[in-house]
């Protein structure tokens, strides 16, 4: 068969096997011949294996990956292999299982779609999502009435970062004024989260014990639940995958380290003895609080303060919401828990006693204790 300039065309060379069959076609140059590659006809109508795998099973298999993801992307990553993985990926079975690290996400990264994830989460009964849900609509989102009810529902399956959150609003009044505080309230579910060994819990009731905040004052089971805080604490850090591999100088002892200052980026919850433990890490939802608000250049609103532990992250819903160091006056901070730990890391080698106290914005009311009469809008707080 020739063309109309008279050229002849190349003959077609066929190569046939058991399941496929090749054509190769040249063009009219003489260049290199592409390759096609054809299913034979006893081929056609079978399908690939993987497509014939129940979806129980893959379900089974994504569950456990978003239980086990060390990061938001490992599982994100998984969900953009194929439709049929973002299919199944977002089946409530499998949000349900998501881990805290899972759904870690960072501020910088925070848009519509990983809110609606984040609500996807927390709608298939993922108690982490409904916590971190919950703790960014109330400080951050300014969405106080659903922030608490996502919060109270992880509280309600005993999620104890979730009920001890519960109970700094309930002993801060952060849902409405200062007359809103509800102490007795914060101490239950202060206790409830203590009960389940969360350790800023433990050290919060403790210091409500030993100060009669809210409770029957008792030193000595006070001081007992501040002892169980900093072992629990201590046997966390021991038990991590971390210090397995750093050196244990922190366990040196020193009869003369209590006359001291320790500084450094450790913590020293035992420092009176000369045990220096690294900080604990904080949780993914206060480090987005953190990350928030330090992007907005660290303040929350005008007047309004965050606390000044660096794992806290949480801000003021109203102006002197938070208790004030009571010998410098410079720092504050939303529960006793923060202050202890916040004293020991760091504030105890910062802390300098000054004679008078002024609000920021140049009022005349002072944060400690006034005359007879008068009221003060902030509480003080005691170094120990």
């Amino acid at each position: 068969m020739r063309t109309r300039r008279g050229v002849c065309y190349r003959e077609l060379d066929m190569c046939t096997d058991n399941r496929l069959v090749v054509k190769r076609r040249g063009d009219l140059s003489g260049d290199n011949c592409r390759k096609r590659q054809r299913l034979a006809p006893e081929s056609v109508g079978k399908s690939d294996v993987f497509e014939s795998l129940p979806d129980d099973l893959v379900i089974s298999i994504l569950s456990k990956l978003s239980s086990s993801a060390g990061c938001p992307s490992d599982f994100v990553n998984v969900l953009l292999t194929c439709k049929r993985f973002n299919g199944l990926g977002l089946h409530s079975l499998v949000l349900s299982k998501a881990s805290s690290k899972s759904i870690a996400l960072k501020a910088k990264n925070w848009s519509e779609s990983a809110h609606r994830f984040l609500k996807l989460c927390a709608d298939a009964g993922n108690i982490e999502a409904c916590y971190t849900l919950g703790m960014i609509r109330f400080y951050c989102l300014q969405n106080r009435v659903s922030g608490a009810s996502l919060m109270a529902k992880a509280a309600i399956s005993s999620h104890a970062p979730a009920l001890y959150s519960l109970a700094v609003i309930q002993f801060n009044g952060s849902v409405g004024s200062k007359n809103d505080k509800d102490l007795r309230a914060g101490v239950a579910l202060c206790a409830r989260a203590a009960f389940l060994g969360h350790i800023d819990a433990l050290r919060e009731l403790g210091h409500c014990l030993q100060d009669g905040y809210g409770v029957r004052q008792n030193v000595a089971e006070g001081r007992r639940f501040l002892v169980q805080a900093n072992a629990r604490e201590l046997a966390a850090v021991l038990s991590s995958a971390s210090s397995a591999v750093s050196s244990r100088s922190w366990l040196s002892w020193n009869p003369h380290q209590h006359h001291r200052h320790v500084t450094g980026s450790g913590c020293p919850l035992l420092s009176d003895f000369g045990c220096n433990v690294p900080a604990p890490e904080a949780h993914p939802a206060s480090r987005f609080l953190a990350d928030w608000f330090t992007a907005r250049g660290g303040v929350p609103g005008p007047g309004l303060r965050l606390c000044s532990h660096a794992g806290c992250g949480r801000p003021e819903m109203r102006r002197h919401e938070f208790r004030r160091c009571s010998v410098c006056g410079i720092v504050n901070y939303c529960s006793r828990a923060c202050q202890a730990l916040d004293w020991k890391l760091r504030h105890k080698a910062a802390c300098a006693p000054v004679e008078r106290w002024l609000v920021d914005d140049g009022d005349a009311n002072l944060d400690g204790p006034l005359a007879a009469g008068d009221a003060a809008d902030d509480d003080d707080m005691v170094e120990s």
